[in-house]
């Protein structure tokens, strides 16, 4: 087969575009394919597809996986066409998607390895920019977005992951049953949450029926503000009322800690994670020396005891019995000279239906938190990321759950990973 026969093979290439001419540089270690277009083939207008007549064509060039560690470079002078209305638009080619300097095949190589290595890593194997490889994983995701059709979700969680500095964060919106983000906003403010809100329709809106989040008031107000009957559909996840109770009790050890130092007792010295890990995860020697203070009279272990009572109260039951349940161990909690433990009974009845509704329901905010592990992994393998729209974008590519792949009929007859 003569290699002009060959590269339209291995590329594709169909009339009214044929191979013209293949040219190695060993030097340079590239391979250059020229491609031409039948000047008798009729063109049409790539914004509506009305035939529309030839205005002139430009040079253009693009590198297509490599052959044999070899360079591959398809060059053709492109058509441009002029409709009498969207005026003068550069024709389509079966290649490549619009505005692209890769192929499609090529752009589908650098997205799954893209999936499993970071920018750099990606850009230095494959002898790309840094703004290259990100450019294809910035497309991937606005065509990823693009082509995510309507849906109806049932079970939504809010969450926020910090994006750099502290106190620097953005606002995940997931869908709790395929465990993948539906949105990203900037901050986490009122409308950072609004803005996912405002772009469903009434049908979309109505269809939710959980909105799992932790206790953080603009999030809140900004469901009660779109979602009908909002208060029956807030769920405060379990793992944030069990870091909060966590926290507390950990405030009474510091301060209980600091009263028996000043008196010379020192049976709380060490003894942190003690309190805030569970029970296998304790050695025997120190699962022995628990046992002997949670038996004690000291602050620290009523407070873990209120803790763990509340903890139990975590189980499905009639929404009648969970609300009393949690009305008691509320009364109960604030009966203690324990500061911080009624500081968080009190705020555990402020927010006593969204928790009602957790128990009931039995929707956590699980998946949320796994998506979060995932998105601080993207961060580390990424070593930060310069701005707020390349972290989006990255949180989008590897857990939107989206179409990445170049849709051109090229792609579509080679690449098999492309979904339909």
């Amino acid at each position: 087969m003569r290699d002009k026969d060959l590269y339209a093979t291995i590329l594709g290439i169909r009339s009214p575009w044929s191979v013209t001419e293949v040219t190695l540089d060993t030097p340079a270690r590239e391979v250059r394919v020229r491609v031409e277009m039948d000047a008798k083939a009729d063109l049409q207008c790539p914004a509506c597809a009305a035939p529309a007549r030839r205005y002139d064509s430009r040079p253009r060039s693009w590198r297509h996986l490599d052959t044999c560690q070899y360079r591959t470079i398809l060059v053709a002078d492109v058509p441009r066409v002029e409709c009498s209305e969207h005026g003068v638009l550069q024709a389509f080619v079966p290649w490549a998607e619009p505005g692209s300097r890769f192929t499609a095949l090529f752009e589908a190589l650098v997205i799954d390895w893209l999936k499993e290595a970071s920018i750099t890593a990606v850009a230095d194997q494959l002898g790309l920019s840094w703004d290259e490889a990100s450019g294809i994983q910035g497309r991937a995701v606005e065509r990823g977005l693009r082509r995510r059709k309507r849906r109806l979700t049932p079970e939504i969680g809010v969450d926020e992951t910090a994006f750099a500095r502290r106190y620097e964060y953005v606002t995940l919106v997931n869908d709790l049953e395929r465990g993948e983000v539906l949105h990203v906003a900037d901050d986490r403010r009122q409308d950072s949450l609004e803005s996912f809100f405002t772009q469903l329709t009434p049908e979309q809106l109505a269809a939710i029926e959980v909105v799992a989040m932790d206790m953080w008031g603009p999030y809140i107000q900004a469901t009660q503000a779109h979602l009908p009957r909002a208060s029956s559909k807030i769920a405060f996840d379990k793992f944030h009322v069990a870091q909060h109770l966590g926290d507390a009790v950990d405030k009474v050890r510091r301060r209980e800690n600091r009263e028996l130092l000043g008196s010379g007792d020192q049976s709380l010295v060490g003894t942190k994670y003690l309190w805030l890990l569970s029970t296998p995860s304790r050695s025997e020697a120190r699962a022995r020396r628990f046992e002997v203070l949670r038996r004690s009279t000291l602050k620290v272990a009523k407070a873990w005891r209120i803790k763990e009572v509340a903890m139990e109260l975590w189980r499905r039951r009639p929404r009648r019995e969970i609300l009393a349940d949690f009305r008691a161990w509320c009364t109960w909690a604030r009966r203690f000279a324990l500061e911080p433990i009624r500081q968080v009974a009190n705020m555990i009845a402020a927010h006593i239906d969204g928790i009602v509704n957790a128990v009931a329901t039995g929707v956590t905010n699980a998946k949320s938190e796994a998506i979060n592990s995932r998105i601080q992994w993207i961060k580390r393998t990424a070593r930060g990321f310069r701005n707020r729209d390349r972290f989006r974008n990255a949180i989008y590519f590897h857990l939107g759950g989206l179409d990445l792949y170049p849709g051109t009929a090229f792609s579509t007859h080679f690449a098999t990973h492309t979904k339909a």
